[in-house]
């Protein structure tokens, strides 16, 4: 019963190895991504927009600009 215990526990290990260095070798051969062709760069000037916030008040890029700029954040929701 031991050795029987041992044994599944060995294969267990096993296991898990087998797929942790398949993941890895996986993950080697993933190619890089271009990350200036997914959208707007750091530094890139926004598009002008009139857009409603939850209020109905329309909002534009001078707007909502400070005097050191703004910041745009995009965050999208898991629930769309």
């Amino acid at each position: 019963m031991v050795k029987q215990k041992t044994l599944a526990g060995v294969q267990f290990f096993c296991a898990i190895l087998l797929v942790g260095i398949s993941s890895l070798v996986a993950a080697q051969n993933r190619q890089a991504i271009d990350l200036s062709a997914l959208g707007p760069q750091i530094g890139d000037l926004v598009p002008d927009f009139n857009l409603p916030d939850q209020n109905g008040q329309l909002h534009n890029r001078d707007s909502i600009m400070g005097p050191k700029g703004a910041v745009l954040l995009f965050y999208r929701s898991a629930d769309w």
